[in-house]
């Protein structure tokens, strides 16, 4: 920051008016963008996480192909293992052979019968996910479309109002390279604290323009001579009399 000259309190206040003026109407003007800024980023993590549940879907019925796939295979390995152990039971020598070569085709045969059961199974979750997969894409699709509505009535705000934000924001900028950093700072965290951004507020009919507590007369005195910045007891906003509010309005 660069040296700032030294300043009496009644030019610190007015600096540190004018810079609340400048920061509230740019509020003023981020407060008519409404919740829609909050819409449009919900909508596009919205988007994200569908997309990537589309992802997680689509490589569940990959695994699911894959595993009808390996099934199948097992049903024709199994089918070849029993016509090669039918064959051998023709050329057998006893019938402890024969019985052995047999259990070897039942097995063979369970091993169809499961493969079949679990190629069921799979084709049924295949359905499932197929639909899923469709129903996730169409939601998408709808987000997607409600996600441009709404960046079109932002940017629309945002086109209205950027040349005013921008030459105000230029103007802040402007008028905090002249403010202590001591002051700004506490400036910033009482903005941060309050609901309506108002660090700096006038008297108003003998109370606090922010909380609207009354201030003792004595220290209305005080705030009018302007030779120390002084803070609400109750709200801890910086005050100032009413008529420098008007010199600087």
């Amino acid at each position: 920051m660069a040296e700032i000259i030294k300043q009496t309190e009644e030019q610190k206040l007015k600096l540190l008016f004018k810079l609340q003026i400048n920061d509230s109407k740019i509020d003023e003007i981020q407060t008519l963008r409404g919740e829609l800024p909050l819409q449009v980023k919900d909508l596009e993590d919205e988007i994200i996480g569908l997309e990537t549940r589309t992802n997680n879907i689509k490589e569940e019925v990959d695994k699911l192909e894959h595993a009808i796939s390996d099934r199948k295979n097992k049903i024709t390995e199994s089918e070849e293992k029993i016509k090669k152990f039918e064959n051998q039971q023709m050329t057998v020598k006893n019938n402890r052979e024969f019985d052995s070569l047999n259990k070897e085709i039942e097995f063979q045969k369970l091993e169809i019968e499961l493969s079949d059961k679990r190629i069921k199974e799979y084709k049924e979750k295949f359905k499932l996910e197929k639909e899923r997969f469709k129903e996730v894409k169409e939601l998408i699709k709808d987000k997607k479309a409600e996600l441009k509505e709404k960046k079109s009535e932002l940017d629309e705000i945002i086109g209205e109002t950027k040349i005013q934000e921008e030459q105000l924001a230029k103007e802040s900028e402007s008028l905090k390279l002249n403010i202590e950093e001591r002051l700004l700072k506490a400036y910033t965290r009482i903005r941060g604290n309050v609901r309506n951004g108002l660090a700096i507020v006038s008297i108003d009919r003998g109370a606090c323009g922010g909380c609207h507590n009354k201030i003792p007369s004595q220290r209305q005195l005080d705030i009018a001579t302007r030779k120390k910045i002084i803070v609400c007891e109750h709200c801890g906003r910086i005050v100032v009399d009413p008529v420098l509010s008007d010199e600087i309005n």
